[in-house]
């Protein structure tokens, strides 16, 4: 088992490692094409903070780990939304521009619904599963999202880029090796998290919700933190809830035509937990200093996160 915790270790550094070079090589091409931060935030670096998840879960679904699936989309997205957004507010308030109040959040919102809706399949069966139709309605939604967030390029103003861009080798092979090290690292992540989940008898969804949620959810962390530390909010609220749509629109999608997913209704609870964020998220918009994740709202986010996981915790003990 020891010999597994450190695999582990060696997987999250992958991860990381991995997760960073893809951002900086994905957001060094865009730049060179003079995208704006909010989009590069809400494609390129949330799709690259995301690839974790979308390794672990499409190698999840292939084994039939439906619990360890959507342990792992929930979990991230409720570790992206209170505790990500709780550390980085806490670091610098997060001022967000109108179109991220107005409508990317409650986009976030929404497509939370849709996955409540879809997991129950109320009226349809007594066995509930995100469908390989329903991945496929998931995808269709992701590109329709895409479209969105393209028709910006058309209206927002471009930010004039001064910084000294890499050459074209140096972004392709970032972006290589950075694929590289979320592959070896999700395979020693999932592969030792299952082993020691089965020795301890800790089920996959607490494993899903925790362990490997925390851990493929590195790179957001590391990723907002550093954005609140350079007071670019554009990025640290478009990285996590972009993040937050890509893995429920793109990488569930990808995860139920893998391998279609039962659901077992215990996840509904961590669901209705990730629509009361948003919904919280949303109010926090109108509330103190409009359109800014106040201090004191970012500590409440943290504080729910951190009770929600003792309890989570404290219910397999």
């Amino acid at each position: 088992m020891i010999v597994s915790l450190i695999l582990i270790v060696f997987g999250f550094a992958a991860l990381i490692f991995g997760a960073n070079w893809l951002v900086n090589g994905s957001s060094s091409l865009a730049k060179k094409n003079n995208i704006s931060d909010l989009v590069i935030g809400l494609t390129i670096v949330a799709f690259g903070t995301s690839a974790p998840e979308l390794v672990v879960n499409s190698l999840a679904s292939f084994n039939g780990l439906s619990d360890i699936v959507l342990g792992n989309i929930i979990g991230s997205n409720n570790f992206n939304l209170f505790l990500i957004l709780g550390i980085a507010g806490l670091i610098y308030p997060i001022s967000v521009q109108s179109s991220t109040a107005w409508k990317e959040i409650p986009i976030s919102l929404i497509i939370a619904i849709i996955l409540f809706v879809l997991a129950n399949d109320f009226f349809i069966s007594q066995n509930p599963e995100i469908s390989r139709i329903d991945g496929i309605l998931l995808l269709t939604t992701f590109f329709f999202f895409l479209y969105y967030v393209f028709k910006q390029l058309k209206t927002e103003k471009i930010e004039v880029i001064t910084e000294l861009q890499k050459s074209n080798f140096k972004i392709w092979t970032l972006i290589f090796f950075g694929l590289i090290g979320l592959v070896i690292g999700a395979k020693l992540v999932v592969d030792n998290s299952i082993f020691i989940a089965t020795e301890l008898g800790i089920s996959q969804k607490i494993i899903g919700l925790t362990i490997i949620a925390a851990g493929t959810s590195l790179p957001e962390l590391v990723t907002s933190i550093v954005a609140a530390f350079k007071k670019n909010s554009d990025i640290a609220i478009g990285n996590v809830i972009g993040s937050n749509i890509f893995n429920i629109l793109l990488i569930l999608s990808i995860s139920a035509l893998i391998n279609p997913i039962s659901f077992n209704q215990n996840f509904n609870q961590d669901i209705f937990i990730l629509i009361g964020g948003t919904v919280f998220l949303i109010l926090a918009m109108f509330t103190g200093k409009r359109k800014k994740l106040d201090r004191w709202e970012a500590l409440l986010l943290l504080s729910f996160y951190l009770m929600y996981t003792v309890y989570l915790v404290s219910k397999e003990i």
